[in-house]
């Protein structure tokens, strides 16, 4: 037996493939998006925040600050509970 997993990032398309699926006889399962809580949900978005300063950055876009200044901003977080 052999396992396939697919990502589908366009849900429209699930149907469709399901249907696929069921006509050629094969068994799936649909695993669906697993929901963040609360602070899963704030981490992610701080994450993704962080990636897009970093290709900001990367174009020149924008400077880093003093890395001072960062340190003490994500020890003061830290200290916060985040």
């Amino acid at each position: 037996m052999t396992t396939l997993t697919v990502d589908i990032e366009n849900d429209k398309d699930l149907p469709v493939l399901k249907e696929i699926l069921t006509r050629f006889g094969l068994n799936y399962k649909v695993n669906p998006e697993p929901v963040l809580n609360k602070d899963g949900d704030k981490l992610y978005k701080k994450l993704k925040k962080s990636f897009a300063e970093i290709n900001d950055w990367e174009a020149g876009r924008i400077k880093l600050q003093n890395a001072k200044e960062a340190i003490k901003e994500i020890e003061a977080e830290l200290n916060n509970g985040v």
